[in-house]
């Protein structure tokens, strides 16, 4: 029985002794992971400008009066005037953007008291800019009391082309950037192994120009340009 245990013991104390050494056999890298791979990265930057032509506007009516009734009348008829004439224009995603009737107070010696009611009710609508300032006389001519905001765009076509020309400038400025300072170095580009598109994303143009209605003369309303930017990163081997 000792020497079965004896026997055990040297086995285990074998097994051990090896499993010690195997931890500490040193893990000698791949000839890939020994050679380092030269990469230069660098970003570049697109932008292409293009006029607008479509015109997003916000107006509305408002109204005050004694009543909230009469208040509401009011600016529900005006309103569906408006919204008619809209229509007979045939301006695209028209929709409203909000309706409220609210009470008005006068505060004296800290008493609130009831002095009537506002009613609101805008919509907002998209239209071609040329046509813009003449619809926003007659939409005033048949009801209008506001108008709230006036943003330009132009169309998903143009908007598309123009996003394909940043992007095309801002690859070749990444291209351009990557061999002006491989070559400063006397090295030499081999290929790229990674592109990162970072976006051709435009917003809305804020810029524009109104010219403010009298009775001598018309709303002229003059979109700006839209600039559309990119960047494109390009990861170059040497």
């Amino acid at each position: 029985m000792k020497n079965i245990l004896s026997k055990k013991s040297v086995n285990l104390g074998q097994s051990l002794i090896l499993a010690i050494c195997l931890s500490f056999v040193p893990i000698l890298p791949s000839f890939a992971q020994q050679t380092l791979l030269r990469t230069l990265t660098v970003t570049g930057q697109g932008e292409y400008s293009i006029p607008t032509t479509l015109t997003r506007v916000q107006l509305g009516v408002e109204i005050q009066g004694k009543t909230a009734q009469e208040v509401q009348e009011e600016v529900a008829r005006r309103s569906t005037q408006v919204v008619n004439l809209l229509r007979s224009q045939n301006v695209s995603q028209l929709e409203t953007t909000g309706i409220s009737l609210q009470p008005q107070y006068n505060y004296d010696n800290n008493q609130q008291q009831l002095i009537g009611y506002k009613g609101i009710n805008t919509v907002s609508f998209e239209i071609e800019t040329d046509k813009a300032g003449n619809l926003l006389d007659r939409s005033v001519e048949v009801g209008a009391t506001r108008i709230d905001n006036i943003s330009f765009t132009a169309d998903e076509d143009a908007i598309a082309a123009a996003q394909r020309e940043a992007l095309r400038e801002a690859t070749l400025d990444a291209q351009s950037q990557g061999e002006a300072v491989l070559g400063a170095l006397n090295l030499s580009p081999q290929e790229i192994i990674g592109i990162q598109v970072n976006g051709a994303n435009p917003p809305i143009t804020p810029m524009f120009d109104v010219a403010v209605r009298s009775s001598e003369f018309k709303t002229q309303v003059i979109g700006g340009d839209q600039t559309i930017q990119s960047s494109v990163t390009l990861q170059i081997r040497y």
